[in-house]
């Protein structure tokens, strides 16, 4: 139980907040519940594991599980090969744990999952999310503002110093979809997008870093020293123009991609700003 009414919930790799409200009024009981159903989730999560960690193209057909198959979806919208089902599951954890509490009614939802938050407004309700400049630190460049004209969001985060494994160089990348399933994949592939070459960019083979990991044969960045600006701009470009090619496609809304304090966003985003 945590002071303003929210609940925690962790086990193994997940640790979720969840805050859920009717009106003003918190409702910190449903909360428990579903804090407890989320560990079902998990566990069926970890049977699949396997399967779900392998390459788009092996994926069986006969999946049926149903988080499985989002986080199949979710990979598959996004269309990065280099990516499995595994690249969407916080994002799909947390947006089961949010759509069990908006069908029982809440009117203000959000759970976050380590950084990949699932939102869920109705009734002229309304949250801010803060975003960081850097995975791995504490400090909020920017907020961002959601309502309830579309009931889901998904805001999500991925880049150098996070829980997963990144290919890029981004300080940090930021996603805003319908889903935190879909940005969590689509955070992830536009992360990778912002690699450059540079003696100061450090890469081994992801099974060096983490013997179970799902990306087995591909680079993985482990270090990236001080860049020059020209090099910081072309990467953020980089990963900006993969993070506009989503957005063309309607699988995301915007994103935001920071690179050693070089930053820029898209269109959506900006319009989602606060000023502080």
């Amino acid at each position: 139980m945590l002071p303003d009414g929210a609940v925690m919930a962790e086990c193994g790799p997940m640790r979720l907040v969840i805050s859920a409200a009717v009106g003003k009024v918190t409702q910190r009981e449903t909360a428990v519940q579903a804090a407890e159903t989320s560990f079902t989730y998990l566990e069926r999560i970890a049977r699949l594991r396997g399967v779900l960690s392998r390459r788009m193209d092996e994926i069986p057909k006969d999946l049926e599980d149903s988080l499985g198959l989002q986080m199949v979806r979710s990979v598959l919208a996004v269309g990065d090969e280099d990516l499995t089902p595994m690249a969407a599951v916080a994002g799909t954890i947390a947006d089961a744990v949010a759509d069990y509490l908006f069908a029982r009614g809440m009117t203000k939802v959000v759970v976050d999952n380590g950084g990949d938050v699932a939102v869920r407004l109705r009734r002229g309700a309304s949250v801010r999310v803060g975003i960081r400049p850097e995975v791995g630190r504490q400090d909020i460049s920017v907020v961002i503002a959601l309502d309830s004209r579309s009931g889901s969001w998904g805001v999500t985060t991925s880049g150098l110093g996070g829980r997963s494994l990144t290919r890029g160089v981004a300080s940090a990348v930021t996603v805003i979809a319908r889903s935190a399933s879909v940005a969590d994949a689509a955070s992830t592939a536009i992360a990778n997008a912002s690699f450059v070459t540079d003696d100061g960019v450090i890469q081994r083979r992801a099974e060096e870093i983490e013997p179970q990991t799902d990306l087995v044969g591909l680079p993985v960045t482990v270090k990236v020293a001080q860049l020059a600006q020209e090099k910081k701009i072309r990467a953020v470009s980089n990963a900006i123009k993969r993070a506009e090619a989503l957005i063309d496609k309607d699988i995301i809304f915007g994103a935001f991609v920071a690179v050693q304090g070089e930053v820029a966003m898209t269109r959506f985003f900006r319009d989602c700003l606060v000023n502080r």
